[in-house]
């Protein structure tokens, strides 16, 4: 019964009167072989919560991918133009990621599996059109806070393209 009330819970907040985006991160489905999608609500002009979720969809052996399997960042934006096509916006964000480390170097035997939190910065910018389509870009980097077998820093990059409504 508390599932079915969060959902629906859920359900009538993400139809609320407030502008809503939803994206795919598609430098990252393009080059890096990996799904992010986000989805992002405004609070106000200025400012907008929003909840990513990353999903590698690369081996782990190959050298040049993520090094977490999964994550979920949940991150708030602050825009500092939200009267212009471009908005110039800082993040703050909190990536929960998970993955798997080689227990000796060299081995390509990933049995060490891992689950840490980073806390971090971003800073972007997102282009709004009239018709609804939106572009943002943004880069920043967090670090792990509490695991050792993690990695010490966790990048959020990305060219999102997306919908607003």
């Amino acid at each position: 019964m508390k599932k079915v009330f969060l959902a629906v819970t859920l359900l009538i907040s993400l139809l609320g009167f407030s502008q809503q985006e939803i994206k795919l991160d598609v430098a990252d489905a393009l080059i890096i072989r990996s799904l992010e999608f986000s989805y992002e609500k405004y609070l106000t002009e200025n400012s907008s919560v929003g909840i990513s979720a990353l999903f590698n969809l690369t081996k782990q052996g190959i050298g040049f991918r993520y090094n977490e399997n999964s994550m979920i960042t949940p991150y708030y934006r602050h825009y500092f133009t939200p009267n212009a096509k471009w908005n110039f916006f800082g993040e703050g964000f909190l990536g929960i990621n998970s993955g798997k480390k080689e227990s000796i170097k060299d081995s390509n035997n990933y049995d060490i599996k891992y689950t840490d939190g980073a806390l971090g910065l971003a800073v972007g910018m997102k282009y709004i059109a009239t018709g609804g389509l939106v572009i943002d870009v943004y880069g920043g980097l967090g670090r792990n806070l509490f695991g050792s077998d993690s990695a010490i820093l966790v990048p959020r990059i990305g060219l999102n393209l997306g919908w607003r409504f």
